[in-house]
């Protein structure tokens, strides 16, 4: 079972490497590092469990995260209380977006990074990925809101880009009033 130590911290040189596009058909410790992510993910949203098993909560994760420079991420996004729909992009990229930026009013969070940031991240309010599903077949997901932020990123994480990069160290609330907060 997959646990919060064995996500790679921010202070690990591989995470900013540029992953690899992943070739078809998935090789089977791609698929079982995919499932070990969705049931981290998963788990990790479900308090009972998070406490149990002392998993950082979480709704998305990257191969990179785990070590693995390829191309793809699993997001398991909790819809209603304990209803959740689970992506999986493999060699995903934005195909379209929003003119409209937002951010998380909190502040953005990483299961990498350990530690609390200030400040925002401009994010596009809607996207349109395109990825390939676990057959290899083509598909394109539309986001909105919180999911388009989550897809974005990720997708940064396959870049070698964390969110803290995104924020200016000088002003981290710089431009606030130009984005939407969420």
């Amino acid at each position: 079972m997959l646990k919060t130590k064995d996500i790679l911290d921010e202070k690990e040189k591989i995470l900013r490497t540029v992953s690899k596009e992943v070739t078809f058909p998935l090789t089977k410790e791609d698929k079982e590092t995919i499932d070990t992510m969705i049931k981290y993910l998963h788990d990790s949203q479900i308090d009972d469990l998070a406490q149990e098993y002392d998993l950082r909560p979480g709704m998305g994760m990257s191969a990179i995260q785990l070590g693995i420079p390829k191309r793809y991420f699993v997001v398991v996004h909790e819809v209603e209380e304990g209803q959740f729909d689970t992506y999986i992009l493999i060699n995903p990229r934005i195909i379209s977006n929003s003119m409209e930026k937002i951010y998380v009013e909190e502040g953005e969070g990483c299961l990498s990074v350990n530690r609390p940031v200030e400040g925002i991240v401009p994010r596009y309010a809607r996207v349109t990925m395109e990825a390939y599903d676990m057959e290899g077949k083509l598909i394109n997901v539309r986001a909105r809101e919180e999911l388009a932020i989550c897809f974005q990123h990720e997708l940064d994480h396959l870049n070698g880009i964390l969110f803290v990069d995104h924020i200016d160290p000088k002003n981290p609330f710089k431009d606030r009033d130009l984005y939407r907060p969420i």
